[in-house]
């Protein structure tokens, strides 16, 4: 089966209440542990390549692993660009068959963010792509770049119809308290349960809902929004790690923003987490091995049991392949 876009996938989405995980992809483990978990749950899938991923592993590697995994699983996966910088990392990821972009604006001026966005989007569309666009910047460490806490804020409602009719992207990826990184929120941030574990403060659903009824039936993206499972930091930290307060997004608010208009949720650091987790812990098990088919694998089956937990548990995108590939036919 092809590479499809995402158009497809975020009206099923949208009308079924349920979200597409978009996974960024970096090696080969990646990519099988990811679909391999949408192929034994039926889930469409977003395979997702920042700018940084695409100078560690090569364009060309990315692509032909991403072609693999097309060959190895029935699946509708989409090809898309990650927090595209500029309009030269976008054109190269349309010529190279990427069927979505992101451009990410979001520290630029309204105006130039139109500007930039517009320009990418003439280009994408003259080719069948289609593009994210972003409004509202989030906290944390995407690619080594650094946005502080003070620096982020909230998309503005009053400015995504102008935002959206101006440039003519496809969908918009929105800043309601997500974050970048496995350390989303400092501990003072949070309050503590009975159970004695810090939970952040909840994300901004009055803006979400804001936006839904100013962009009625649109495609909405969460970028930031792994959950950093206590279990893999856990697992880090037990076999020589250090990932004290680290702190993700609780699931249940992810959940219940796949039943909203967002129709696609980023997923990053919990692929990096579990990734480490396997690793570390196949270490210190055998200190004698020395193979990297022994420790890697390891880490590929975390990342395997991570996303079927998350397709299962919170975007709820099992058994939907079918019926995104039957609007293709």
């Amino acid at each position: 089966m092809p590479l499809i876009g995402t158009k497809e996938m975020f009206k099923k989405a949208h009308e079924g209440g349920y979200a597409i995980g978009a996974f960024n992809v970096n090696n080969m483990e990646i990519v099988q542990g990811i679909t391999e978990a949408a192929a034994a749950l039926k889930s469409p899938i977003i395979l997702q390549a920042s700018a940084g991923a695409r100078k560690y592993a090569k364009p060309a590697y990315l692509k032909h692993l991403v072609q693999a995994a097309l060959e190895c699983e029935d699946l509708p996966i989409a090809l898309h660009l990650d927090h595209g910088p500029d309009f030269e990392t976008c054109k190269s990821c349309i010529d190279d068959g990427f069927t979505s972009v992101m451009i990410d604006g979001s520290h630029l001026s309204f105006k130039e963010n139109i500007e930039l966005t517009k320009r990418v989007v003439e280009y994408a569309h003259e080719h069948g792509v289609v593009v994210e666009g972003e409004l509202g910047q989030l906290a944390g460490i995407e690619d080594d770049v650094k946005v502080a806490a003070e620096d982020a804020h909230y998309t503005r409602p009053e400015e995504v119809e102008e935002f959206v009719s101006s440039t003519g992207v496809d969908s918009l990826a929105i800043a309601i308290g997500t974050s970048h990184g496995a350390f989303k929120f400092k501990p003072e941030q949070c309050t503590k349960n009975a159970q004695g574990v810090l939970v952040p403060p909840e994300l901004r659903f009055d803006i979400l809902a804001e936006i839904e009824k100013r962009l009625p039936g649109f495609p909405i993206v969460l970028h930031g929004a792994s959950s950093v499972i206590p279990k893999y930091v856990k697992i880090i930290n037990d076999n020589g790690g250090n990932l004290a307060d680290a702190i993700g997004i609780p699931e249940d608010q992810l959940r219940k923003a796949a039943k909203s208009a967002v129709c696609k949720i980023n997923i990053d650091s919990d692929l990096r987490l579990a990734m480490t987790a396997g690793i570390r812990e196949h270490y210190k098990q055998h200190p004698e091995h020395f193979d990297p088919r022994q420790y890697i694998a390891p880490g590929r089956d975390y990342i395997r049991e991570l996303v079927e937990h998350k397709i299962k548990e919170v975007l709820g995108s099992d058994n939907k392949a079918d019926e995104v590939m039957a609007l293709l036919k």
